[in-house]
Order: C-alpha cells, then structure tokens, then sequence
C-alpha cells in the first residue's frame, strides 16, 4: 500500500487567509499536522496540548487548534496539529471521516466513505 498526497485549503476559524497545502494521506494519523508556523499564520490558535505516539514509538506533546479544511466542494472544521517546522503535512482520519472519504489505496485515491450512524 502506497501513500499519495492530495491538494487541501486549509483557513482559520475566522474565514481570513488560507493556504493550499499537499498534505499526504495518513489514515494512521489520528489529526491532519501542519507546520505550527502556517498554522498561526492562519489565526490558528492552540486550544489544548496532547500526547502523541510517532511512527518510531517516541511519545511526543503536541499542540492542538482547529481550523478548515476544504478538499474539493466539501468543507469541515477539524481538529489540527501544530507539527514542528519542516514536517511533512499529513491528512489525518479526523478530518477525512469530517469531510466524508475514505481512502482507496489500490487507485491512491480518495472516495465517498460509507458512513455509520
């Protein structure tokens, strides 16, 4: 199973600036992360700080805020992680259950999700 990236607008909850941003699918990610400095260009502001275990099995604190997320037509408010500078941006299963997908990784692409209630 390969990764693919795909193009995001991310804003602040204010409706100011956004940025388009490809951010690599990651349904292993619990939250979309963004370098923290595009996030407070944005207006993000961080609302909590939460622990967090990484690919290699460190354990590391990471500020959380949330901002907008826009793929395609469809649109969510979701919870963001401020990622450290340089970090790869990643679509994490939050935002993609928000907005409604799931991942295809045969095609490397995104789908309709069958959501349950």
């Amino acid at each position: 199973m390969g990764t693919f990236s795909v193009p995001v607008r991310f804003s602040g909850m204010n409706g100011g600036a956004s940025v388009d941003i490809e951010a690599t699918v990651d349904t292993g990610s619990a939250y979309t992360t963004l370098p923290g400095s595009v996030l407070r260009e944005l207006g993000v502001e961080p609302i909590d700080l939460r622990r967090f275990v990484l690919a290699d099995g460190h354990v590391v604190e990471t500020e959380i805020g949330e901002a907008r997320a826009t793929l395609g037509d469809q649109s969510v408010t979701t919870v963001v992680a401020f990622g450290e500078e340089g970090s790869p941006p990643l679509l994490g299963a939050y935002t993609l259950e928000g907005l409604g997908l799931a991942m295809d990784p045969i095609l490397q692409r995104l789908v309709p999700a069958r959501l349950i209630m």
